[in-house]
């Protein structure tokens, strides 16, 4: 095996623990694959680090949950910020244990924590594909869960992050007609 499966697997092991199902799946589990899928679509060409920090941003991310903070925008910001750092330092940890070298840990981790995504083109390639992966496989129950006010600010926050090649590809997927029509709503109407 080589270090990247070695690392893939070990990321997959974690999330597998989930206990938390979606189609039967433990829920980290299945997000981790879904980003690693989308991400080949996406920019098949990609590096190591970046294949690692995409299936590896919400390592174990349940054992964190998010009543552990705050209500509010502090707290969630907070929230999310904790754990980007943990999800950071496990999966540097993991490559560490498979060989991989501090300055590739360092850089695996920088992505996790998305920094600068909107001048690192790697960064902002994660980012992407988290939307990417939002938009195909859980914008469709976020939707059917909140108002339609709700839901076309969290469009627009989704497409303000993305950058101009990531919202050419989001058009491009075969979207859930609820999806799509909020989409549609949210952004040309």
């Amino acid at each position: 095996m080589s270090p990247l499966e070695i690392v893939l697997d070990a990321i997959d092991a974690r999330n597998a623990r989930d206990p938390a199902l979606i189609e039967g799946k433990p829920a980290e589990w299945l997000y981790g694959r879904r980003m690693s899928e989308m991400l080949e679509r996406f920019k098949s060409e990609s590096g190591l680090e970046l294949k690692i920090a995409v299936r590896g941003q919400h390592i174990e991310r349940w054992l964190m949950p998010r009543s552990d903070h705050p209500e509010g925008k502090v707290g969630y910001l907070r929230w999310r910020s904790d754990q980007k750092d943990k999800h950071a330092a496990k999966v540097q940890a993991l490559m560490a244990q498979a060989g991989f070298a501090p300055e590739e840990q360092a850089r695996t981790g920088a992505l996790i924590r998305k920094e600068k995504f909107k001048t690192d083109t790697e960064a902002q390639t994660l980012e992407d594909v988290a939307c990417l992966v939002f938009l195909q496989h859980y914008a469709a129950d976020f939707i059917a869960k909140h108002p339609d006010d709700k839901v076309d600010d969290i469009i627009r926050k989704t497409w303000k992050k993305m950058s101009e090649g990531g919202q050419g590809a989001a058009l491009k997927l075969a979207l859930n007609p609820d999806v799509l029509t909020a989409v549609k709503r949210a952004l040309f109407a």
